[in-house]
């Protein structure tokens, strides 16, 4: 009788012996991180007098502050007209420019290579960085941020235009290219009708994302409720610092409600 072995890797007791070298193994670079980083936990504990004193100071907030003034409503606006521009821009250089990094509807490998180039140095730069290079260049104010986004925008979702484009039904390109169609064609009656929900799926994503971020470049000098609310940061007026937070949250909540029925309308079932 003829019995097969059990490879030493199945055995429980080499199992067990290799998940405890790998828990320790994460222990040990948790640790490692966490004092490299200074991290201690304790010390929130230890100082939690502070907390609470700050939050005494912030409660209760300031909402009268939210029905005076019209320089509040108009910082709100910047904000979203800021997420709205850069992912409009950035969105509509993302969608030209995926047809050219994608492999099933690019020109040229090379075309391919240099694009997908591009959009990762665009993602390996730090959002920060390009707010503050923009903020040089461009002065203080959303315009800077509008360019920030743009660039940010185009490095991520070109990269998921590109992937949508790639995995596409090549029949229906392969049979509109069958009857004589240039390029163009093929993309313009094969691909783009099939990549185009997820693509409007992806650009509400993307509003959602910028919408956040537009609000943490104020801080930097972008202008918007973000830069509202550093202002009263650094003057100490925590309840008004309360009040942003409350407006912040409920515009957020309101604008990703309004994105999701949109979204909704315009994609067909099913799609996220």
């Amino acid at each position: 009788m003829n019995v097969s072995a059990i490879p030493g890797a199945q055995l429980p007791s080499r199992k067990f012996r290799i998940r405890i070298i790998s828990l320790a193994g994460v222990v040990v670079f948790l640790g490692i991180f966490l004092v490299v980083s200074n991290v201690n936990p304790l010390q929130f504990f230890a100082e939690f007098d502070q907390v609470k004193r700050l939050a005494r100071d912030m409660w209760p907030p300031n909402m009268a502050m939210l029905f005076r003034g019209k320089e509040l409503y108009r910082s709100l606006l910047e904000t979203i007209a800021m997420a709205f521009l850069g992912t409009l821009s950035g969105g509509v250089a993302a969608v030209l420019l995926a047809f050219a990094a994608a492999r099933n509807t690019s020109p040229h490998p090379a075309i391919r290579f240099a694009v997908r180039t591009l959009f990762v140095m665009e993602r390996s730069t730090p959002n920060f960085v390009i707010v503050l290079i923009f903020l040089i260049a461009a002065g203080i104010g959303p315009f800077a941020g509008v360019l920030s986004l743009s660039i940010g925008t185009l490095g991520m979702f070109g990269k998921l235009f590109a992937d949508a484009i790639e995995h596409v039904d090549h029949s229906a390109m392969e049979g509109v290219a069958a009857v004589g169609a240039r390029r163009t064609q093929v993309i313009r009656y094969a691909a783009l009708p099939q990549v185009t929900p997820s693509f409007i799926a992806t650009s509400f994503y993307a509003f959602d994302v910028n919408l956040r971020a537009a609000i943490a470049f104020g801080v930097f000098g972008a202008g918007g409720i973000g830069f509202e609310l550093n202002l009263a940061s650094h003057v100490l007026r925590y309840r008004d610092m309360l009040a942003y937070t409350i407006l912040i949250i409920a515009l957020i909540t309101a604008m990703e409600k309004i994105s999701d029925r949109i979204r909704g309308r315009l994609t067909p079932a099913g799609l996220p």
